[in-house]
Parts: C-alpha cells; structure tokens; sequence
C-alpha cells in the first residue's frame, strides 16, 4: 500500500479527526479554551505518532506545541508551521456548527478552513510517512496560539525553529487552490485621540472633539495608500465619546496597512506621525509599526514550489502559485532567509467568516503531497 492509499482509505477518519477540533472553539483570546485543545492534541501525537512533545507554556496566549520526529537523523530537519486559534468568538459554534453537506463534499465550522483542517492533514501526512518509513529527515511540526493577532508571543519560537530548518512548510489555506510564493508584509498602527470633553449645547467651544480630529486623520491616512506600489492602507475600527450631547474628550482607531516594499512601511509610520491636529489642544498617540516583513518569492522556494507542481500532477492536481494579501508565520521565516511554501493546507473558501468552508475531498489529497514533499525534500 502506498502512503496515499493509506490517506485516501482513512479519509473518513480525517472528517471525525476535523470534526473533533472544530468543535473545540479556540479563539485566540481565551486561553482556557486554548489550553484545553493544545491538550487534546498533545495526547493525540503522544497516543498516534513516534514523536516528542513538548508543551510550551505562555502566560500571554495560549500554549504552544512543538512536537519532533525522526529525531535520530542528523540531516537538517523541515519546519511544519501551524496555528490553533481562530478569529471566531467562544459561541459561534452554537450558529455555525461542524456540518458536512448531504453530498459529502463541503464541510462547515468555525475556523475549519483557517486553518483547522490543515492540522488534521499535517497529521495524517505524517501518519502514512511513519506507517511507510519514508521519513528521511527530522520533521518540527509547531502549532502555535495567537497567529490571528499577530504572533507576538510565539515569533520567537517560530524563529528559533526556523533557523535550524531546511525548509518550512505552512499550513495555511490555499488560495483558491493555489500554493503562496509571497505574501504582503502586515503592518498595524494604534492610535489615541485626546481632546477635551464639553457640553454640546451649553459649552462646545470650551470642546476640543477628538472625533473630529479623527476623522480628518481617517482622510490623511487614506491618502497613504499607493495603488502603484501595491500598498493598501484600512482603518478598521474606531471608537470614542461618551453621549450624543458631549463633545467627545477622547477617539481611538487601529489601522492595518499591506505592503510588498519594507520601504512603503516605513515611509507609512513616518507620514502617520506627521499628522498634525488641526485644534491644538488635541493630542495624538502613535504606536506600531510593520508586524510581518513581506515574504519574498526566491529561488530556494522556486525550487520547493517546482517540487511541489511536479507531486500534485501525481495525484492530478495542476498547483499553481500566487502571491497573498494576508501575511503568515511564514513571512517571519522567509525574513530569516529560508525556503517557505506556504498554503498547503485546506481547499476552500470564506476565511474568517460565517460562509467559511472546507473541500472535504481534498483533504486526502492535500495530504498525500505533503506526504510526498516531506519524503523527497
């Protein structure tokens, strides 16, 4: 039997294995329901594979999980990189519960494409590559905690692993099926308005309105997206004031910017801070900066993605790549120089929303060539 009729004869044991992790909610800012998966899936390499485990305990987000194969081998080993928490909150599941569709070929379930079901294939790759002693080289398959909210606790981790490795493989979805060569880099700005609180009607001009001023802040930082340099600049949230009849004494925004340039990051903060309120006794705060540096395509990662195309044709599957908006752990290791493939996980769509779905016939697939990279690499 071959390692892929092995992942196509356990394809039912991979959708109870998903449904298992789906429906243990894991948003990254609960460290309860956090911790309380990382244990089930300790238990669950320590019960299925030959590996070590080891639980990395963080006081700031939810514990990660690093877990080693092949040990004994003194080749440089492959980084299997992955994450846990969804952007989902504790109690979507009562809404969107795992569901697998009559026909058997969409799944449903918070987090399931993004990245749930790509742990779950991660697994079972390995499990045919150990059940048919094909695995030539050590294998680190880390699963971390808080990559929806920008890795802060576990980029250390994930570079240490990182410079130790041959190449890393990411977990990520596809993008409509396609594997990532480049990712944008990822930056964030936090930024606090304070002016001075007054009664509407019987002193606004004893106010200095800190909405206001962010409102014309919201126009200065539009105007620093660069359509031409592929940078993109989004204020997505904004609060501030205290009651309609109160000019407001405080506004605060966060702000996501993209770039494929490091330059365009910095030219980005250095313009935000530049911003100059137009009532002087308003202040502003200013904090952040680019949280992800752009991942690169290189020829080291040509190479993987060639390897990657010539596999997929094995099982029928033409791979392409493409380059991704969003940003990874990935981004961090390819910072550091070494080969990164990413999206080689699930085949779906409608990432970090309620129509999120999984291609449940791919996963089997999707497995098999993760299978065969971690062999031939």
């Amino acid at each position: 039997m071959k390692p892929s009729d092995y992942l196509f004869d356990h394809h039912k044991n991979m959708i109870e294995d998903l449904e298992t992790l789906v429906t243990m909610e894991t948003p990254s800012g609960s460290k309860i329901l956090l911790d309380r998966c990382v244990k089930y899936l300790e238990d669950y390499f320590r019960d299925n594979l030959t590996c070590t485990v080891n639980v990395i305990d963080n006081m700031n987000a939810g514990n990660n999980l690093l877990i080693r194969f092949n040990e004994e081998s003194t080749m440089k080993p492959i980084l299997i990189l992955s994450h846990y928490d969804t952007v989902f909150p504790e109690g979507t599941l009562k809404k969107i519960p795992f569901s697998v569709s009559e026909d058997g070929e969409m799944a449903r379930g918070p987090g399931i494409f993004d990245m749930k079901a790509g742990i779950i294939q991660g697994v079972w790759a390995l499990k045919a590559l150990e059940k048919h002693g094909k695995m030539k080289r050590p294998v680190i398959f880390l699963v971390t905690s808080d990559e929806e909210i920008g890795s802060g606790s576990s980029r250390e981790l994930i570079e240490g692993m990182a410079k130790e490795a041959e190449a890393v493989l990411v977990l990520e979805p596809s993008l409509n099926g396609n594997l990532k060569t480049e990712r944008k880099g990822v930056g964030e700005i936090d930024i606090t308005i304070t002016g001075k609180a007054s009664h509407a009607g019987l002193d606004p001009s004893k106010g200095a309105s800190a909405i206001n001023e962010a409102a014309r802040m919201i126009q200065f930082l539009q105007a620093l997206n660069n359509p031409d340099a592929e940078t993109t600049v989004n204020v997505g949230t904004i609060r501030g004031g205290t009651a309609r009849n109160v000019i407001p004494g405080e506004a605060f925004m966060q702000v996501d910017f993209r770039i494929v340039e490091e330059d365009e990051g910095r030219r980005i903060m250095k313009e935000a801070r530049l911003f100059r309120p137009k009532d002087s006794r308003v202040r502003l705060e200013i904090s952040g900066g680019v949280n992800r540096p752009p991942m690169r395509k290189t020829d080291a990662t040509g190479r993987l993605f060639e390897l990657a195309k010539r596999i997929g044709r094995e099982f029928g599957r033409e791979l392409r790549e493409t380059s991704a908006g969003g940003g990874s752990d990935g981004n961090f290791c390819a910072a550091l120089g070494v080969p990164v493939l990413d999206g080689l996980g699930a085949v779906g769509d409608g990432a970090h929303s309620e129509q999120e779905v999984l291609d449940v016939n791919e996963m089997p697939v999707r497995a098999a060539i993760l299978e065969r990279l971690l062999e031939e690499i």
